[in-house]
């Protein structure tokens, strides 16, 4: 299990970096690792970015000020070793800067537990453009750390469900002896099935629910209301009550809204599970409801099946191992190409940074008091240096190198990679579709044929 927190720096991005990288904390240095800066230059490599930042680079909202921002990743104590704590926090920082920030990861090891601090630039080394700080950003973050956690066989912090929730719905939940939760409940699963306000009504009928004012209009009462069997008295559909997602207006606009937000040529519903729910063996009127309701589903489903040409469990099985080795093989592809990617920007950075100051490292070879120019210009020679020092290890040559070829290639990447994610999701999509297909047949018609759809192996980690 892992929990993350960030927050920017303002100032003092030097001290921050100088912290984290502590030989105390790390082990005499073991666990640092950093992309597109060293982190002895860090400070001067993310200023050297930032000074290249302009106005049309930040979107509303973004603090201006921020120079950079501070990740932590903190572990469940003795659940994991310093090297793997270290390679997991650099999985996290390369899949979410995307090789297009430069940072700093350290892995500190002097408390009960292990965590990482990853200090990343603001401002991106390819367009110059802000990093976006909010709560969406810091939900990827969530998502992607839980991931890799699960990947790593360590436990994740499941969510309860709960966030989002109105507090007027939560107070009711509190206060209420628990049967208006059970209304709830039974609204809410209504209005995932049905495609219509009438179908609403008949379901909650069938369910056993009494109803009054259910009409929408100036005459058919101001609140609908639900009287559960057993009870003496019945619910109001109100904000007061209820919550204001169970009046009569917003359930029709939540059908109506669901409808216009899913407008697939294929049914998302399942075949209802008769056999395995109690319930439906003591309400007549429900089980009559999920018959009538199954044999439209599987309708619906045998016409998408027809429609794609498919006409047996075997021409389906292999559609859905077609699609995954496609599935697989954009994949792959597109994880090659990020490496591939994550290093050119890489390359582009330091390139810049090697022009940009040459002409500051020359004149101070040239000169003739050193001391005094290096103390005037000492970032841009620590810059030049740093950037020379990082191409040669490559084996690169910056003073042969074009820029703007580089720049071209790593443009032409990013378009090959948002073609390939764009497959990728298309075939997900349509797996799922034919996964759906086959689960609704088995079901209606009560057969368990010999799959052949098995999910294809790959170590290469998904998009």
């Amino acid at each position: 299990m892992a929990v993350t927190k960030i927050h920017s720096i303002k100032t003092t991005v030097d001290k921050a970096i100088e912290y984290i990288c502590n030989p105390d904390k790390t082990d005499e240095k073991i666990y640092i690792s950093s992309f597109a800066c060293a982190p002895e230059t860090a400070a001067l490599d993310f200023k050297y970015t930032l000074d290249h930042t302009t106005e049309q680079n930040f979107s509303d909202g973004q603090d201006k000020e921020n120079k950079a921002f501070h990740l932590i990743q903190a572990f469940l104590p003795g659940e994991v070793s310093y090297e793997e704590a270290h390679a997991i926090g650099k999985e996290l920082a390369d899949n979410l800067l995307q090789g297009k920030y430069s940072y700093v990861l350290t892995t500190h090891i002097d408390k009960g537990h292990v965590h990482n601090h990853l200090i990343f630039c603001a401002v991106d080394n390819i367009e110059h453009k802000h990093y976006h700080d909010c709560k969406q950003s810091y939900w990827e973050i969530r998502k992607l750390s839980d991931q890799l956690c699960q990947e790593h066989g360590l436990s994740v912090i499941e969510p309860d469900g709960k966030r989002g929730m109105k507090y007027n719905e939560w107070t009711a939940n509190k206060n209420d002896a628990g049967w208006k939760s059970q209304i709830r409940k039974d609204i809410n699963q209504a209005i995932k099935v049905v495609s219509s306000y009438e179908e609403f009504l008949a379901l909650m009928k069938a369910k056993g629910y009494e109803m009054k004012g259910t009409e929408i209009s100036e005459n058919g009462g101001k609140y609908i209301t639900f009287r559960p069997v057993g009870k003496d008295r019945p619910v109001r559909g109100s904000a007061k009550s209820l919550g204001k997602n169970f009046t009569k207006q917003r359930i029709k606009e939540r059908i109506e809204n669901k409808r216009q937000h899913t407008p697939m040529p294929y049914t998302r519903k399942r075949i209802i599970d008769t056999a395995s729910d109690p319930k439906f063996a003591e309400n007549i009127g429900l089980k009559k409801w999920a018959a009538k309701e199954n044999l439209q589903i599987a309708s619906e489903t045998y016409n998408q099946m027809l429609a794609r040409n498919i006409h047996n469990f075997a021409e389906l099985d292999n559609k859905i191992l077609s699609l995954q080795e496609q599935k697989k093989s954009a994949n792959t592809t597109v994880v090659s190409l990020e490496h591939k990617m994550q290093e050119l920007a890489e390359i582009i950075k330091y390139v810049e940074q090697y022009r940009e100051n040459k002409s500051y490292n020359d004149r101070y070879e040239k000169s003739k008091d050193p001391d005094r120019f290096l103390r005037k210009y000492e970032s841009h020679i620590i810059l030049f240096s740093g950037a020379e020092r990082m191409l040669q290890r490559k084996g690169i040559d910056p003073a042969h190198m074009n820029l703007n070829h580089l720049k071209s290639r790593y443009n032409e990447m990013l378009s090959k990679k948002k073609e390939l994610v764009s497959h990728y999701k298309t075939t997900n999509t349509e797996i799922k579709e034919l996964e759906l297909i086959r689960q609704n047949m088995e079901k209606y018609l009560d057969i368990t044929p010999p799959k052949t759809n098995k999910t294809l192996d790959s170590t290469t980690p998904e998009i």
